[in-house]
């Protein structure tokens, strides 16, 4: 059994589609980090980094229970752990392992500062014209490179890969941070066939889900959430 520490964004999504398409047996554990169950002692003896996603496999190598943080980390260990999601082949291996990092390293940082700067910070009336121009141009020229990397293929690297399942949940909320995927005819066929598989269907029942996915949060919760001007929580 696996637990993954839970609460609503594109970065836990992954595991989610990941764990649903691998058939693992897993549990949701919900982990608001609205509220500061992130800083718990518990949770930091997890993941040190406070951020969510996580997981703890009670049936990891050799039978041993195994903590793993940071998504693009958790997809790799899973493909793996099954042997799926991830060819063989030592180049093709390394095709898919150049866009897991390219979206962990670029595509979700950078979305995020977007959603950060174009969604989140004027609702507490915060606007930054400088920060919400150089992340949202930063964001287009990403989309400008999966555009043109999904334009002679059905996938990131070859077949249907853990590259894909990391890269396909920021594609979802593109709103958010400021793009409109229509604009990227090769993502959004891209995405079109992602979303029609049963394992990106999914969805939790826990009635806090669709709370969080609302993304409306207080003053307190922002502060909790974003920690503005180096704040501590």
């Amino acid at each position: 059994m696996i637990d993954l520490y839970y609460y609503t964004s594109p970065n836990v999504r992954k595991v989610l589609i990941a764990l649903e398409e691998l058939g693992l047996d897993y549990q949701i554990v919900w982990t608001d980090i609205s509220e500061g169950d992130q800083f718990e002692s518990e949770y930091v003896e997890i993941n040190p980094n406070s951020k969510v996603p996580a997981i703890v496999d009670h049936d990891g190598p050799g039978g041993r229970r195994l903590a793993i943080f940071e998504s693009g980390a958790i997809l790799l260990y899973l493909a793996e752990k099954t042997g799926r999601l991830l060819p063989e082949d030592p180049i093709a291996r390394q095709e898919v392992l150049c866009w897991l990092f390219w979206q962990v390293a670029n595509q979700g940082p950078m979305a995020g500062q977007a959603a950060h700067f174009v969604s989140h910070a004027p609702k507490q009336g915060i606007d930054n014209p400088y920060a919400r121009k150089r992340y949202a141009g930063e964001v287009a020229r990403l989309y400008r490179v999966l555009d043109d990397r999904l334009a002679d293929r059905d996938y990131l690297a070859g077949e249907y890969s853990i590259a894909d399942i990391a890269t396909f949940p920021w594609t979802r909320v593109a709103a958010g941070h400021g793009v409109d995927v229509a604009d990227y005819p090769n993502v959004k066929a891209w995405a079109d066939r992602i979303s029609a598989r049963p394992a990106a269907k999914v969805r939790i029942s826990d009635p806090r889900e669709e709370k969080a996915r609302n993304h409306v949060y207080s003053a307190e919760q922002f502060k909790t959430l974003f920690r503005p001007e180096g704040s501590q929580a």
